[in-house]
């Protein structure tokens, strides 16, 4: 067996990883803004709650698309394509008169940011070896929520210029940055296997793994679910307590800090033993934190419970977007991580909509109880499901084919591609 060079991630760090940040940072500075604006417009509070979700309906809705259009356009013109919608979008959100042009813009923000994940995503598969993948696509959802944490501070900076628009002058100022750095991306090689097969199909893609879908697929729902909730819980359990919005707030940012400290050794735990040495015990934690909340008697406790929250949330990053790499094919893989992602917003969609449901029933003590179980349902499915080792997919393999150069978006060969620098 050949010796397996060291792979710098470092080398992605810019054109792959710089729009991550800055497109956490656009939409950190505008979800903040997007209920506030609704009323200034004029909306009702339910209005302006369900503005927020018009941004994963975008998203829901385009997923497949977005998988049609990477595949034809391939991932560089796919994120410049992301980049000038989400510029559009705020753009369109800033200059609203209306409640009807508001929501337009929201919307076409949860479509941007559908293509902008799948386009990364689908990058760093074939761009990273496979025995660096966790570690890639875990740091590429930790640099996201650095930017999330990051957008609320500009976007409230800006505000103190331009009121609410300066929240959306942030968001278009990020996005239009994040398209000029995904133009630096360099093309991958087209692959021998996709050439010699005839064109993928969503439909080809989805019967030919639906085993997949059905099993792992049911516990990154699950997953999504229980994330979802997470935002929610912290903040109505405070307000439960009678705790004020600002110690909700210093809670909710000390638990985000934890959430973002853990993200790179989570990856190289995956990578060295296995997904599932990360998988179960991230919804372990999770659940048994989330039904721990309920417990919880004032600003100390809660803000220790959530912070084993954010830890179990943060030692998860980035693993629904390895699996869906390791078990997306050579053959179809934008459209896999489609219906992929496809999947896990519908667990964001489903995890706050059980919570409000069985609240609603009951009470919020038995509505995040609930929300709890959800994630040791998840830890469940992904022990049964996950392989205890590697996945024949996060291993170095043998080579079966050619190292094309990389093709500059100025026509002149570069590099080897990095995902070809290893041998079985």
């Amino acid at each position: 067996m050949t010796a397996t060079p060291d792979f710098d991630l470092r080398r992605l760090a810019i054109p792959a990883y710089g729009p991550s940040l800055l497109f956490g940072v656009a939409e950190g500075a505008m979800l903040p803004v997007i209920p506030l604006s609704a009323r200034d417009l004029g909306g009702s509070v339910a209005v302006a709650a369900l503005m927020i979700t018009l941004l994963n309906v975008g998203s829901l809705l385009f997923n497949v698309p977005s998988s049609m259009i990477t595949a034809r356009y391939g991932e560089r013109h796919a994120l410049i394509g992301a980049s000038v919608v989400g510029v559009l979008s705020a753009a369109c959100c800033m200059l609203a008169t209306s409640l009807a042009m508001f929501a337009v813009g929201v919307f076409l923000l949860g479509v941007s940011g559908s293509v902008f994940m799948l386009a990364r995503q689908s990058y760093l598969t074939e761009a990273v070896p496979a025995h660096f993948r966790a570690r890639a696509l875990s740091t590429l959802g930790g640099v996201g929520r650095v930017g999330m944490f990051a957008g609320p501070f500009a976007g409230a900076a800006a505000m103190g210029l331009w009121h609410l628009r300066g929240a959306y002058a942030v968001c278009a100022l990020a996005l239009a940055i994040a398209g000029v750095l995904g133009a630096t991306l360099q093309d991958l090689p087209p692959h021998p296997a996709r050439a010699a097969a005839a064109p993928a199909t969503v439909r080809g893609v989805l019967r030919d793994h639906r085993k997949v879908f059905l099993t792992i697929g049911m516990g990154v729902l699950l997953v999504s679910a229980i994330r979802a909730t997470r935002q929610a819980v912290v903040p109505l359990w405070s307000e439960h307590l009678g705790l004020s919005a600002q110690t909700a707030s210093i809670i909710y940012g000390v638990a985000g800090g934890i959430d973002m400290l853990v993200f790179y050794p989570a990856g190289k735990v995956m990578d060295v033993f296995g997904r599932r040495w990360v998988t179960v015990p991230s919804m372990l934690v999770m659940g048994l934190s989330m039904m721990a909340i309920p417990l919880t008697q004032g600003a100390v406790t809660l803000c220790l419970v959530a912070c084993i929250l954010g830890f179990g949330n943060g030692i998860g990053s980035g693993m629904v977007m390895t699996l869906g790499a390791d078990y997306s094919p050579d053959v179809g893989r934008a459209q896999f991580l489609g219906i992929w992602r496809e999947l896990s917003d519908a667990g964001q969609t489903i995890g706050p909509a059980v919570l409000s449901g069985v609240t609603a029933a009951f009470a919020l003590g038995a509505g995040i109880v609930t929300s709890g179980a959800v994630g040791l349902a998840a830890a469940a499915v992904m022990w049964r499901s996950v392989p205890p080792l590697r996945t024949r997919n996060s291993a170095p393999q043998k080579e079966t084919r050619p190292t094309p150069p990389l093709r500059h978006t100025s026509g002149q060969p570069g590099p080897a591609h990095p995902a070809d620098r290893h041998t079985s």
